[in-house]
């Protein structure tokens, strides 16, 4: 069957209440199927499972929730727990009491002269009959397992399950303890598709959630693994970031910054659709430079928004008024956005998430992250880290964002200061500034080491910050100044001096 055939024929999607969700499945489940959530213990299977069924009862449809592990009053508990109504949600209590788990009694509840079905199934394919759902959750299939007098019952239990609900038009999850023994008793082949969460432990902050859709037949789906956070509102899924999935057209030209002497030095500004690293040690202005932009920009008639990690918004504001610039007004009249981010609660995939909805939704075309090492540290642990910055920028890139990006050098001056990760390659421009002593004073150099998109001057300029934001003119009588601890160049040692002073600091 051709691709055309496939889709033609391809019926409506069931959602699964999760608009995360749906959109790592690509629309959502495929109706009158068997699907397998499973996880290890508090990774979201029952709150995921409810939102599949609380879905379902918004359209009106008879949903049948089967727990074999809490009780009602417990279950109905923790769905008023997220604020939800559990009217029109059918709820079957079939909890094993402790003499029918006894191995005496097991062999009564499901003897093979029971036609492969024991007495709790054949309660649960009584209340299907009775009430005709459209969505079955089995919750859990642990306790069936248990119930179960070998693994080949309970193998065809599943079926028997399978080839009911099939004939009557109901989509059915069936969650299932991961920490559980595999082996004889692994549904993978049985169903239509699996759906695993999975819960880690950090060394500090909240604990981490993430999913990964191991199987679905005859679908494509997003692969990969896909952060997701439980909320008081229930499951939210953040899909993994395709900066490829994204790519739009736009005018590629350069944005000025706002200020002539910065332009100047930027050989005509930031090109759209850039990503700039701005680098340099504490205090050296950096995030007062990038505020520079977002400003210009929000001059512009453009959006910006600032992704604080390292810093309050009321303390960037504070700083920002005492270089005249209001950028409280800006914030009322929605053209500067300041994000606070929290490194010890934000999951890489939740914050691409919050970057993509600035992007998409409020039409943000700059992006300023302030700062690098907050979002390095947001997961230590994550091995690929590098690569979800990557493709973030790439994401940015494709949709004509200029995008900041501020990382903070270890170390005040002299031969010590390093950076904690070497990011210039991930940038297309690197702007670099450095403190050094002059005169008896502690000043600030800057400079662009790095252009991919055009030429820039090469000086290395003063940078002052008095009632605003100056450059001053080219640093042509000093050597080291990179080092921290420039020399005044005399004559004698070929250069020419106008009046054998340092050159002007000012602007």
């Amino acid at each position: 069957m051709t691709e055309r055939a496939l889709t033609t024929v391809t019926p409506s999607l069931v959602s699964t209440g999760i608009e995360g969700l749906d959109d790592v499945l690509k629309g959502g489940l495929v109706p009158s199927r068997l699907y397998l959530v499973e996880g290890t213990s508090g990774s979201g299977k029952t709150t995921l499972g409810l939102h599949f069924l609380l879905a379902g009862v918004a359209l009106g449809q008879r949903c049948l929730f089967v727990t074999l592990s809490e009780n009602s009053a417990e279950l109905r508990a923790s769905i008023e727990a997220h604020g939800w109504a559990t009217q029109g949600l059918d709820i079957l209590e079939l909890i094993a009491s402790e003499e029918s788990l006894r191995a005496d009694a097991r062999y009564t509840m499901y003897h093979p002269s029971e036609v492969e079905l024991g007495q709790t199934t054949r309660a649960v394919l009584a209340r299907a009959d009775e009430i005709m759902p459209a969505r079955v959750v089995f919750d859990s299939l642990s306790e069936l397992r248990l119930l179960a007098e070998s693994p080949l019952h309970y193998r065809r239990q599943i079926l028997a399950l399978k080839r009911y609900f099939a004939s009557r038009k109901a989509t059915v999850l069936l969650i299932d303890d991961r920490e559980q023994e595999r082996g004889a008793s692994n549904l993978h082949s049985l169903v239509h598709g699996v759906i695993r969460l999975e819960r880690q432990n950090v060394e500090y902050g909240s604990m981490r959630r993430r999913l990964q859709v191991d199987k679905m037949r005859d679908r494509a789906v997003r692969e990969g693994h896909h952060d997701f956070v439980i909320r008081q509102s229930g499951i939210d899924v953040f899909p993994r970031l395709v900066a490829a999935e994204h790519r739009v057209s736009y005018a590629r030209q350069s944005v000025s910054t706002g200020d002539e002497q910065l332009d100047t030095l930027l050989g005509g500004g930031l090109a759209r659709g850039t990503s700039n690293l701005i680098v340099g040690a504490a205090g050296t202005g950096k995030s007062s430079l990038a505020t520079q932009f977002a400003v210009a920009a929000a001059a512009r008639g453009e959006h910006a928004v600032m992704f604080l990690f390292d810093e309050a918004v009321a303390t960037s504001v504070e700083r920002s008024a005492g270089l005249g610039v209001d950028l409280d007004a800006m914030m009322r009249a929605e053209r500067v956005l300041l994000r606070q981010v929290d490194p010890a609660e934000l999951s890489p995939g939740e914050f691409a998430c919050a970057v993509r909805h600035a992007v998409t939704t409020n039409d943000a075309r700059m992006v300023v992250i302030d700062g690098l090492n907050g979002y390095l540290n947001a997961a230590p642990s994550d091995r690929f880290l590098a690569l979800h910055l990557h493709e973030l920028l790439m994401f940015l890139g494709q949709q004509g964002v200029t995008t900041l990006l501020l990382l903070t050098q270890h170390g005040i001056a002299g031969g010590d200061v390093f950076v904690p990760v070497d990011a210039s390659y991930l940038a297309d421009t690197v702007i670099l500034l450095r403190y050094f002593e002059a005169m008896g004073e502690v000043r600030q150099a800057i400079s662009v080491i790095k252009k991919r998109t055009g030429s820039h001057e090469r000086t290395i300029r003063e940078l002052r910050f008095d009632n605003g934001i100056s450059i001053g003119n080219p640093l042509r009588h000093f050597k080291g100044i990179l080092t921290g601890s420039p020399t005044m160049v005399t004559p004698e040692a070929g250069v020419t001096l106008d009046d054998g002073q340092p050159a002007d600091c000012g602007p």
